[in-house]
């Protein structure tokens, strides 16, 4: 469910702008119907639709009344380098994830594992560095590979389906602040626990993901390992049910249970909220991309099923 960038209403199928980037309904899907700022770079090397009727208006146009894309000295606009993006915080944040990773690695072959920490990792002995409440999310375990590939693949999975649903700008509030809070949670835990922690990862980002879908479509089915299936609230509930455990008992070793806990109880809640109030209708499987025309925008994957 998203909201039309122009008169709020909200749209269970809106229409995403190729030409600006904006959500809308289907009374303002066209371009002259939302007064578009990609319409200025249509390609008219003739001058076939300029009739120099609105030379008057466009010069008459403030500063203030320019969108911001308009002041960015960057080609935004129709196939600029950021056309791809649009409609696509999942698969941006996982291609942040993995640039972070690499420079994790620079980091510490340069710079030192003191150094490495004080950038990206949120610990119980600096929770006052507050850059790290952000790049912790993006950071994962440079020595453990799984840890960063099984989180990719949550994302990659769970990710745009509710990207779909709620907006791309909703997704990307719900996974940065879901996985800052997730990981301030661990270490006031922690600091409480008198434990010192150190936390990397979006695993309470994914988490928060997994929950909304939870609340959406409780009954969808996911193939746990790629072979067993199971409906997902099962999973989610599994999830819980264990990192409850861990947490009451103290152990776990290097995971953070608080983390994904917290982070799975903001997904379950702002999932209750869409439900509540947007009138949003899920599958019963994963239908990622579906082609240049279709969700995901351009260059999204092909059609798949989890």
């Amino acid at each position: 469910m998203a909201r039309c960038d122009v008169c709020g209403k909200s749209e269970s199928m809106p229409y995403n702008c190729r030409h600006c980037g904006g959500t809308y309904c289907g009374e303002h899907r066209l371009p002259e119907n939302h007064d578009c700022t990609g319409l200025q770079n249509w390609n008219d090397p003739k001058g076939v639709f300029d009739s120099g009727f609105d030379d008057s208006v466009q010069g008459g146009k403030t500063a203030e009344s320019k969108s911001l894309s308009d002041r960015i000295p960057i080609d935004t606009g129709p196939g600029g380098p950021l056309a791809y993006f649009r409609g696509n915080m999942t698969y941006t944040f996982l291609a942040i994830i993995w640039i972070t990773f690499l420079a994790q690695w620079f980091v510490l072959l340069a710079f030192g594992a003191s150094t490495h920490q004080a950038l990206f990792t949120l610990s119980t002995s600096n929770p006052e560095y507050v850059w790290t409440w952000i790049t912790s999310t993006f950071a994962h375990s440079p020595v453990n590979i799984f840890h960063i590939v099984f989180n990719s693949i949550v994302i990659f999975f769970f990710g745009p389906l509710v990207e779909r649903y709620v907006g791309s700008k909703q997704f990307a509030i719900l996974f940065v602040v879901a996985g800052a809070l997730a990981a301030l949670s661990q270490v006031g835990i922690s600091a409480y626990q008198g434990v010192p922690s150190n936390v990397l990862g979006a695993s309470g980002a994914a988490l928060a993901i997994m929950g909304v879908l939870t609340i959406l479509n409780p009954s969808l089915k996911v193939y746990l390992y790629f072979i067993l299936p199971v409906p997902i609230w099962l999973l989610t509930a599994g999830t819980a049910v264990i990192s409850i455990f861990f947490i009451g008992t103290g152990g776990g070793g290097n995971i953070a249970h608080a983390a994904h806990l917290v982070g799975l109880v903001i997904g379950l809640g702002y999932g209750e909220y869409v439900k509540r109030t947007q009138n949003v209708r899920t599958p019963n499987q994963f239908q990622l991309g579906g082609g240049p025309g279709g969700p995901g925008g351009p260059g999204g994957p092909g059609r798949g099923r989890f």
